[in-house]
Order: structure tokens, then sequence, then C-alpha cells
């Protein structure tokens, strides 16, 4: 498949990223715009990885109000300088993910908050529900379970609510890539009226 600047434009409108790493995924795809979109995806996964020890001095607190006024969700986004944290596409990104907060309720943001009592009591009713499996894939079935729980729990393994394809992690990453910037999620707050 050709690579010409319309499709160049249109996998830089679709991820943001610069065009020459646009140009670059592409020519990597041989022109296949999905194949790109995944090479895109796992090189800004390297770049923030890179970017984790930087120190965050900057950031927005956004909130996003759903269910006509019934849920409240707050989202403190850093960033490492003030041009990055006033720039409106950061501050969507912040909005997107408190709208996914007040969505999906995750409880950690990380899972380096999930304590291990907390495991534990998972780990424990997992076993209980697993009792009539067969012992030798008794223990995969529960670790299993535990994942799926952590999952459904840690926002950053979530299901991004406006793009199944993605996690939360993978759009964060994608900020990372498009401002050249550590990005974290510092902290959030989920209030409802039931």
């Amino acid at each position: 498949m050709a690579i010409t600047t319309d499709t160049i434009k249109q996998l830089r409108d679709a991820t943001g990223v610069s065009v020459m790493q646009c140009k670059k995924a592409l020519e990597e795809a041989g022109g296949d715009m999905e194949k790109a979109i995944v090479i895109l995806r796992k090189i800004a996964a390297a770049g923030a990885g890179k970017k984790s020890d930087r120190v965050l001095g900057a950031g927005v607190a956004v909130a996003y109000t759903h269910a006509g006024g019934q849920v409240v969700a707050a989202v403190v986004l850093g960033c490492e300088t003030d041009f990055v944290s006033r720039n409106p596409e950061f501050q969507k990104i912040a909005y997107d993910i408190a709208m996914h907060v007040a969505a999906m309720q995750p409880q950690f943001i990380s899972k380096d908050q999930v304590k291990e009592s907390d495991i534990a009591k998972a780990r424990e009713v997992f076993t209980e529900e697993a009792a009539n499996v067969k012992e030798e894939m008794r223990a995969k079935v529960v670790e299993g379970k535990l994942e799926s729980y952590l999952k459904e729990k840690v926002l950053l393994d979530q299901p991004f609510v406006k793009n199944g394809d993605i996690t939360v992690r993978q759009l964060i990453e994608g900020g990372v890539q498009k401002f050249g910037e550590k990005i974290e999620v510092v902290r959030m707050e989920r209030l409802s009226v039931k």
C-alpha cells in the first residue's frame, strides 16, 4: 500500500502523534493503518517508561458531573510543565479520565495502591469459589479471577470507556508520546448521591 500525505494525515488525526512518527510507523507497517496504530502504541509505552523517573511540576484538576448531578468525578492529572498543563488537548485527557472514573468507579489508580490484605481477602473468596475445580487447575483459576478482579478495580488497567480498544494506561501513554512529558494520574475521587 502506498504511503501518501493523506494516509499520514489520517493517522495523525487519529492519534495526535507527530507527522514524522506517523510516517515512520506507516513505513514500518507497510502502509497498514491498524498496524501503524499498534506500532505507535508500543513506541508510546516505551517512551512513557523512559520518562517515569521525571518530576511532576504542574498539572490540572478537572471535574466531570454526570446523571443530572447524581455523580461527580474529579481527577488531578500531573505533568512536568505549565506549558503542557495549559494545552487544551492535555485538559481533554484529564476530562476524559474524570468521565471514565464517573462511569467505571475504579477504587485504585494503580496496582501499587491495592493493599496485600485486600488481595488476600479476594484470593480467599476466589479459592472458595474454585473449590469444585480440579486441584491441578485450581491455582490457575484463582489467579485468573484475581487478575480479572483487579482489572475491574484499577483505573490504569480498565478499558477506556470512550474506546474499549485501549486501557486508561494506554491513553496516558499516548499523551506522554504526544507532549513529550511524564503524565500521571495523581489523584481521583468519585462522589455519588446513591
